[in-house]
């Protein structure tokens, strides 16, 4: 029983891993594209803001499966429908203005940060190395609350604005899953040892 346990563990240890690379990758591909091609395509810039929330329910919906399922992941299973609410506000509010925009994206921020923030705290008995998950889901609610603020100004913000959150949370992710990789080898050489 203990060594399915450990196995669990060890197969668990290594999708969050490779998830965190995932989401690393999908972030900075979607700030350089934040950065070198929206500020060219109101089109591509609305795309962009669309995919971002869209991408996060996808992901945790992604995660929660391979991790036992919405059930046992109850804070990504919310993490998914706060997600898809954002992505149907986005698409409603690039109607409206981008400071709305950016009102649903501190709002959805807090949400989504807080509820990282849960699954972080969760999986860090288990797992260990989720300090910067921890952190993220801190940071965004706190960015959340800037974007709202920002978006009472009467300056019209810009995509520019949430790329610069996305880039912190893809640095988040990256240092997670580099911090997973070195963990492991650690304990591989121990074992060796």
């Amino acid at each position: 029983m203990r060594d399915h346990e450990t196995s669990d563990a060890v197969d668990h240890a290594q999708w969050l891993k490779q998830y965190y690379f995932l989401r690393a990758a999908f972030s900075i591909a979607w700030v350089i594209a934040a950065f070198a091609v929206a500020p060219s395509s109101a089109v591509i810039a609305a795309t962009l803001l669309i995919a971002y929330p869209a991408w996060d329910a996808a992901a945790n919906y992604l995660d929660a499966l391979c991790s036992g399922g919405l059930n046992q992941n109850r804070t990504q299973g919310l993490n998914v429908l706060v997600s898809l609410v954002t992505t149907i506000a986005v698409i409603l509010a690039l109607q409206v203005s981008m400071n709305w925009v950016l009102g649903i994206f501190g709002a959805w921020a807090i949400l989504s940060g807080l509820l990282q923030f849960g699954t972080a705290v969760r999986r860090w008995r288990r797992f260990g190395a989720q300090w910067a998950m921890v952190l993220s889901g801190g940071q965004s609610a706190l960015a959340g609350g800037f974007f709202i603020f920002q978006a009472s100004m009467s300056a019209v913000p810009s995509i520019a604005n949430v790329a610069g959150y996305a880039a912190v949370g893809a640095l988040y992710f990256l240092v997670s899953a580099v911090w997973l990789t070195v963990s492991e080898w650690r304990r591989r050489a121990r074992r060796v040892s």
